[in-house]
C-alpha cells in the first residue's frame, strides 16, 4: 500500500513537471516579444533657460530697511494712540429688534418722557417702537447717544476701507406727517 502511494506520487510530480516547463517558456517568449513591439516614446528635456542677474540700480533711491528711518516711523506712530483696537462692535451680545433694519427704513414719529427719561418714537414697516438711550439701531452697530424732541443721536461703528473699526455719528430726524 506504501509503495502504491508513492507511485502516484511520482507520477504526478512527473506530469507537473512537464506542464510547468512548456507554459513558462511560451510566457517568457510573449514577454520578450511585447518588450521588442512596445519602445517607450519620452521627449527629451528641455534645456533650462540661462539665468541671468539684474543689477540693482536703485542704490541712490530710499532703502526701505534704514535703521534710522525705522526708528523715526517707530516713534512717529507710537506718539500717535491708536484706537482702533478699542474700537470694535459687540458681536458676542444679543441683537435687539431694530437692529435687523437700516437707518433709511426708519422714521422718528416722536417723543416724550417717561418717568423722566427721554424716549423716541420710530416707526419701521408700519410698526411703532419705543426707543431710550442705549437701545441699538441699524445694521451699522449704531446706539442711541441722546433723544431730543427733534432728533435722535446714534453712534455706529464701521468698517473703512482698510478694515479698521471707526465711529460714525448718524441722527435720525423727526418727520412730520403730512395730512392728506
Amino acid at each position: 500500500m506504501r509503495t502504491l502511494g508513492i507511485l502516484w506520487l511520482g507520477v504526478a510530480a512527473a506530469g507537473l513537471s512537464g506542464c510547468m516547463g512548456s507554459e513558462q517558456e511560451d510566457l517568457q517568449r510573449w514577454m520578450a516579444e511585447q518588450r521588442a513591439q512596445v519602445r517607450p516614446s519620452v521627449p527629451p528635456i528641455t534645456e533650462p533657460k540661462k539665468f541671468t542677474p539684474q543689477a540693482y540700480t536703485e542704490a541712490s533711491a530710499f532703502e526701505p530697511f534704514n535703521m534710522q528711518k525705522l526708528t523715526q516711523a517707530l516713534r512717529r506712530d507710537s506718539n500717535q494712540p491708536s484706537t482702533s483696537g478699542l474700537i470694535a462692535p459687540e458681536l458676542a451680545r444679543r441683537k435687539e429688534a431694530l437692529e435687523a433694519f437700516p437707518l433709511d427704513s426708519m422714521a422718528m414719529v416722536g417723543s416724550m418722557n417717561r418717568k423722566g427719561e427721554p424716549v423716541a418714537l420710530v416707526t419701521v414697516d408700519k410698526l411703532l417702537y419705543q426707543v431710550r438711550v442705549g437701545n441699538y439701531l441699524g445694521l451699522n452697530y449704531g446706539r442711541i447717544t441722546r433723544i431730543s424732541e427733534t432728533e435722535l443721536g446714534l453712534r455706529e461703528i464701521v468698517q473703512d476701507a482698510a478694515g479698521e473699526w471707526i465711529e460714525r455719528v448718524a441722527t435720525l430726524q423727526l418727520q412730520e406727517r403730512s395730512k392728506k
